[in-house]
């Protein structure tokens, strides 16, 4: 993706393979690389329970193997855009793609859960180096028209089916083999991927210098807030160390700010915030984010642990999901260009938190056919319907060099808002389950271990009512995103095919 002065249609430079089979071979590199960046934001979600198990974690650090990827990867997005431009993006492509690859080996092998947590990280940093770049070598691989377009399509296709493809995927490698397969699948991809980067077109440098001071304190103060907030969960609001990463959390936050509007070549232009649409809608990813991770995170918990679904049995349990989303997704696309963003993204986000709404009302013995499927088919298409709007009301009236940066801007949020969703539904969650029994999801693996009947059932009942709690708060989330696209996004209908690829990128 292109960053701060770099236009999404760059020019091709000398040396852009021609051939139809070249090209073939591009599209190949560049959307196998999407396609495990963005798998691997759900695979690892299927496999949660049996890594609690063989590794010990405690139910607080849990989501942190989910958001320490989900931190690292949105917090240095932008950044790494901005090393493509500098450095060069095949370049900085090819060194994404190797980080992320050993981070896998890494996680694979990982003792114990701080280990795995630390490889996790190390992908997100891998993920937001290679991401950004990918997008934009298409531009500087394919010539613009038929061959662009056909590039284009194929890439966002390949973040449409990812999540679906990792939960399947997930599902299939921890039941047959092991949870750390979950990690080395992604070995021969990216040795594959690395051996074919060769025929990616290198674009043109530009001038500048890394925003490192912004990505550290933005970074670091989003890592301290979603910290206090698992550690105030867990150990009470009042405990020092709690009010001691709020305080490093505001400093920090403030810090990067202070950078940003004084930097020349800031991480995060602050003027494009300036637009009621762009801040609208960036807002309303954040919420989005925030409240769309309570279905894979919770769901996948409440099947495996409660309902005692297998790894594969969960990941295909998720088709209707993805049916949802590609129905939205469609009827989205077509609508846009007759009708402005918020008339299309609100009633979706209603028919979001009416899904999440209904979730909430699981109990222990909930059916799949009956409960589960309509709810996830319903959320699903309720967050299909928001994403191209979004990332219109994103881009609308940007300049052309700004375009990348408006929609880079827009994929930052919704996984900085992931992050901070799972800290703020995990911690409810826990707490609400822990106030009906305390350790309910360790007091389930004794009951499961002792096969005591009693045991089982009053901790699946505390963990059940965990879920929905976070359910409800899921769905306040989505009304929350409501409220925000009705007052802030007034863009009017546009038609702007390649900005709605853009959103695909996390």
């Amino acid at each position: 993706m292109s960053t701060a002065g770099t236009s999404v249609a760059d020019s091709i430079p000398r040396g852009a393979p021609s051939g139809g089979r070249h090209l073939g071979l591009a599209l190949i590199v560049i959307a196998s690389a999407q396609l495990m960046l963005i798998l691997d934001g759900t695979i690892t979600n299927i496999a949660l329970p049996s890594i609690q198990t063989d590794l010990g974690v405690s139910d607080a650090n849990l989501a942190w193997i989910v958001n320490a990827y989900a931190l690292a990867f949105g917090g240095l997005l932008l950044l790494g855009g901005r090393a493509g431009d500098l450095f060069g993006r095949r370049r900085m492509f090819q060194a994404g793609i190797a980080l992320f690859t050993l981070a896998s080996l890494l996680g694979g092998l990982a003792p114990n859960e701080e280990l795995l947590i630390g490889a996790r990280v190390l992908q997100g940093i891998g993920a937001a180096l290679a991401a950004p770049s990918a997008l934009a070598l298409i531009t500087t691989t394919f010539p613009e028209g038929k061959p662009r377009n056909t590039a284009m399509g194929v890439y966002a296709a390949m973040a449409g089916i990812g999540s679906t493809v990792g939960l399947l995927l997930g599902g299939i490698l921890t039941e047959a083999l092991d949870w750390r397969w979950v990690f080395f699948v992604n070995i021969p991809i990216g040795i594959a991927i690395l051996a074919g980067t060769r025929i990616l077109v290198e674009a043109e440098r530009h001038a500048g210098r890394l925003d490192v001071p912004g990505a550290v304190t933005g970074t670091g103060g989003l890592l301290a807030l979603v910290y206090a907030i698992t550690r105030g969960g867990e150990h009470g609001w009042g405990n020092s160390l709690t009010l001691a990463s709020f305080a490093v959390c505001a400093v920090l936050l403030s810090v990067f700010l202070l950078i940003q509007s004084r930097s020349d070549d800031p991480m995060l232009p602050l003027g494009l915030f300036r637009d009621r649409n762009r801040s609208g809608s960036y807002a309303t990813m954040l919420f989005i984010g925030a409240g769309m991770i309570a279905t894979f995170y919770f769901l996948t918990l409440y099947m495996q642990l409660v309902l005692d679904y297998g790894a594969v049995s969960t990941g295909f349990a998720y088709l209707p999901f993805s049916a949802g989303m590609g129905v939205a997704a469609a009827v989205s696309s077509k609508l846009i260009a007759r009708f402005a963003p918020r008339v299309i993204a609100g009633p979706g986000l209603v028919v979001a938190a009416a899904g999440m709404f209904w979730f909430a009302t699981l109990e222990t013995d909930s059916s799949y056919a009956g409960h589960l499927m309509p709810a996830m088919f319903l959320t699903a298409l309720g967050l299909g319907m928001c994403f191209v709007p979004m990332t219109l009301g994103a881009v609308s009236g940007v300049q052309d060099q700004e375009t990348g940066i408006a929609a880079a801007l827009l994929n930052t949020a919704q996984q900085v808002g992931a992050a901070l969703g799972l800290a703020v539904l995990a911690t409810i969650s826990t707490s609400f389950a822990d106030d009906k029994l305390p350790d309910a999801a360790q007091s389930l693996y004794r009951g499961l271990g002792t096969k005591d009947a009693a045991l089982i059932d009053k901790a699946s009942s505390a963990l059940t009512h965990g879920y929905t709690m976070a359910f409800v708060a899921a769905g306040v989330m989505f009304l929350a995103a409501l409220l925000i696209t009705v007052i802030a996004v007034n863009a009017r209908r546009q038609d702007n095919t390649e900005a709605t690829a853009l959103v695909h990128m996390g």
